[in-house]
């Protein structure tokens, strides 16, 4: 039992609502576990496409896109423009810095049979699920994948 002079300090109702908070996320987390609700991520599927890509900066402020395996050049990105792509470049090379990596690894970028992409660094293990950015933005780095061959099957959002 609370001594009478703390009983008379301590606010009821922040205490119960502190207490119905613990017990909701105890409920909460216990319901997800009977239910069997699992934390892990969807597996990947199957790829269609795969292609190794180099993005080197221009002295005009643009970006070159190149197919790393046959330094082709896919795309040239204009001074100032697709800012989805450069922000999306500019967080994966910083982090490359940060590990003290340069330039040397290409980025990966997959395709995959249920419409999904994926934008995978090598050198840091990081990986960007571009569809979670909305159609338009990872349309962008779509374009960047070789044609589907055979009876590949692209599924459309």
């Amino acid at each position: 039992m609370l001594s009478p002079s703390l009983k008379s300090k301590l606010p009821i109702l922040p205490v119960a609502a502190m207490a119905a908070l613990v017990l909701s996320s105890l409920l909460g987390v216990g319901l997800v576990r009977v239910a069997g609700i699992s934390t892990v991520q969807q597996a990947d599927a199957a790829t269609y496409a795969s292609r190794l890509l180099r993005f080197q900066d221009r002295s005009d402020g643009g970006i070159d896109v190149l197919d790393a395996r046959s330094d082709v050049l896919l795309s040239t990105v204009a001074p100032g423009s697709n800012g989805f792509l450069r922000s999306t470049m500019r967080g994966l090379v910083r982090e490359r810095k940060r590990q003290g990596l340069g330039p040397e690894t290409p980025f990966e970028l997959l395709g995959r049979v249920d419409g999904r992409l994926t934008l995978l660094d090598p050198g840091t293990g990081r990986r960007i699920d571009l569809e979670s950015f909305g159609p338009s933005n990872s349309a962008v780095f779509a374009s960047l994948l070789p044609p589907a061959t055979g009876d590949a099957h692209v599924a459309q959002r």
